[in-house]
């Protein structure tokens, strides 16, 4: 599998691992499987009750016996794919006999169109009754994601401004989500809080640095705590943007601020730090902020705000 792409931007200092995309490879099997044994044991055991209850599908146990079967799955709108390498871990979580398969020239972050056959699964009825619903969830939220994303970078057309995610994840699928981003054309703004430093007004209120030196001196402290990490530091007006520049950030995320502020923000700045505005950003401003010169916009709907895609297991 290829490493993980990062974004290099010349003239600007530091800025080369500021945004990068996840790939497959970098995920954790083992984390991805606990996602798994906790999906599957709410279906099959009531997992999350405080009440204990019998596990089994009560009614495939009912209805269907040893026999063999064939399903595809298909897609029921155009939709990006993201998710098919994660489902045969998925289907060997309810029993190791099922064999999963990508249709042919199918893999995550491609176009498919309404009626494609993404991927074909054989193996006992049963496990296959029980994995269904399980599997499409999965597959469902992760496409709904890289959809979403395709769609906002489709907007910004050929704007050389990067769209990049947000820390706005559902809890435990972060990185799942954040690759669905990557399959979408996105880019994955930092992964937590743990790989690159940024400072947010919250942070600048607890430490009473909101402007002037005391701002300049927050960016400092934390180049000197951190120096081999990248220094992004927000800013909501114009005034705290020479405080910043002055000491060295590497990013200066514009929060809230107006296109026309935008612009005058852009200019100031020039090749000193990068831009990333973020702050009420939807699939219909992206147009005009393509426009104004900024090196990033993040925006949190692709993930918050995407709905599943619609794909359907069909037996044949």
């Amino acid at each position: 599998m290829p490493a993980r792409t990062k974004l290099a931007l010349p003239a600007k200092p530091a800025a080369a691992a500021f945004a990068q995309r996840l790939t497959w490879a970098e995920l954790d099997p083992a984390y991805l499987r606990q996602l798994i044994t906790l999906a599957r044991e709410e279906d099959l055991a009531g997992a999350g009750l405080a009440r204990p209850v019998t596990p089994g599908d009560v009614t495939t146990s009912a209805l269907v016996g040893d026999a063999l079967a064939r399903a595809d799955f298909v897609a029921r709108q155009p939709l990006t794919v993201c998710g098919l390498p994660l489902l045969p871990l998925i289907f060997e979580s309810f029993g190791p006999k099922c064999v999963v398969k990508p249709a042919p020239g199918r893999s995550d972050g491609q176009f498919a169109a309404k009626g494609t056959v993404l991927a074909t699964v054989t193996g006992p009825a049963a496990t296959l009754l029980k994995t269904e619903r399980t599997a499409l969830n999965f597959f469902q939220k992760l496409s709904g994601v890289a959809t979403q994303t395709a769609r906002h970078v489709a907007a910004l057309g050929s704007s050389a401004t990067k769209l990049l995610d947000t820390r706005k994840t559902t809890p435990g699928f972060r990185m799942l989500e954040k690759y669905a981003v990557a399959c979408g054309g996105g880019w994955n703004h930092r992964l937590g809080l743990f790989d690159h430093v940024l400072i947010k007004d919250n942070h600048l209120a607890a430490a009473h640095a909101t402007a002037g030196e005391r701002l300049a001196a927050a960016v400092r402290q934390a180049r000197a705590r951190h120096p081999k990490l990248l220094i992004e530091c927000e800013v909501d007006e114009l005034a705290q943007i020479p405080p910043v520049l002055e000491a060295g950030v590497d990013i200066v995320l514009l929060d809230n601020f107006a296109p026309t502020a935008l612009v005058e923000a852009v200019k100031l700045i020039g090749r000193r730090a990068c831009t990333e505005a973020s702050g009420g950003v939807t699939i219909e401003s992206l147009p005009g902020l393509g426009r104004i010169g900024l090196d990033f916009i993040s925006c949190g709907a692709l993930v918050h705000h995407a709905p599943w895609t619609d794909i359907g297991l069909d037996w044949r």
